[in-house]
């Protein structure tokens, strides 16, 4: 809807990871080494962690769009809450094996003869779990039978575990010795600063052809900083907001007073935000950030439905205005 408005090619703040809007913070450069230094070394796994929406899909995604295809077979799995069985079946359904109504020890096996095949054509493998915190340690255990999996010379699989900081815990765990042994890189990728949040959004807005409409005044990245946090995926939900804002009052100005005023709505709209920022300055930090995010999502999700059904009923105005103004002129001509 504003897109139009302020000569925009696309949304800028999306919530959908795109590899085309990756931007560069300190941390992500450093978990991005991390993840280039696991395929180089083609085996083991590489554990990436963050707060919910700091960017670990999106980075990953611009990884694998870096590399090149031929010689890399990716799968990409988004764990829920699964048995060890489903887990195979999934990651057998990831890599395009036949998985359905098959016991633990043919899928074992056809995935093992899968390996091997990419293997002799001089390619590799490579597994990427996202969500991992959602993973049982039985889960997690498959995981690293699968590493087993190996010629004379190397690995046949390699996989990067993406999770909340929760999933370090399930690490530490009983029984993960064998896994933390095999784990070759792990990084812990951080809210961004003041700074790289203000350079965060104007990357964002260049990406889709952002020509200074609308304009950002210095005063308003501060309130945008303090209310996300330096969280990637809350900053796309917050600016989004305030963007329709604009929209709406016909701006082409974005100052501190206008981000505040949208904060204000959103808290107004979603009362279990200000009960989670009051939870987060009693110790509460994870757990209230956690649900701030959970009804952001939701919010934008509201918002996008909102969206689409103005744009439609502009198009159905639109095209009731053409048919009177042709019917009229069909009477001007017809007398």
């Amino acid at each position: 809807m504003y897109e139009a408005f302020y000569k925009l090619s696309g949304k800028p703040f999306q919530l959908n990871p795109d590899p085309s809007f990756y931007f560069a913070s300190r941390g992500h450069k450093r978990a991005m080494s991390y993840l280039e230094y696991g395929l180089h070394q083609g085996e083991g796994f590489i554990v990436i962690t963050g707060e919910i929406g700091a960017g670990k899909t999106t980075l990953v995604r611009n990884l694998l769009r870096r590399v090149e295809q031929h010689n890399m077979v990716a799968a990409q799995l988004v764990s829920t809450q699964l048995d060890a069985d489903d887990t195979l079946r999934l990651i057998a359904a990831a890599f395009g094996l036949k998985h359905e109504d098959q016991s633990k020890a043919v899928l074992l096996k056809r995935l093992e003869d899968f390996l091997l095949g990419v293997n002799r054509q001089g390619r590799r493998a490579l597994l990427v779990v996202d969500e991992a915190q959602n993973l049982t340690p039985r889960a997690v255990e498959e995981l690293r039978m699968l590493s087993n999996f190996q010629t004379s010379e190397k690995s046949l699989l390699q996989s990067f575990l993406l999770g909340q900081p929760e999933f370090r815990y399930t690490l530490q765990g009983e029984g993960m010795q064998q896994l933390r042994q095999r784990i070759i890189a792990s990084y812990h990728l951080g809210p961004m600063d003041a700074p790289e949040t203000r350079a965060y959004i104007e990357h964002r807005m260049k990406t889709v052809g952002w020509q200074g409409d609308p304009e950002f005044s210095e005063n308003c990245f501060g309130p945008v900083f303090s209310y996300t946090g330096g969280i990637p995926r809350r900053i796309n939900t917050l600016c989004d907001r305030v963007l329709l804002f604009c929209y709406l009052e016909d701006r082409h100005r974005v100052d501190a007073e206008t981000v505040q005023a949208v904060i204000t709505d959103l808290k107004g709209e979603m009362p279990t935000l200000a009960a989670n920022e009051t939870g987060a300055q009693r110790g509460g930090s994870r757990k209230g950030a956690a649900g701030d995010d959970r009804a952001l999502d939701q919010l934008d999700r509201r918002v996008s439905k909102m969206e689409r059904s103005i744009v439609n009923i502009l198009k159905m105005s639109r095209e009731l205005l053409n048919l009177a103004q042709e019917r009229h002129q069909d009477k001007r001509e017809g007398s």
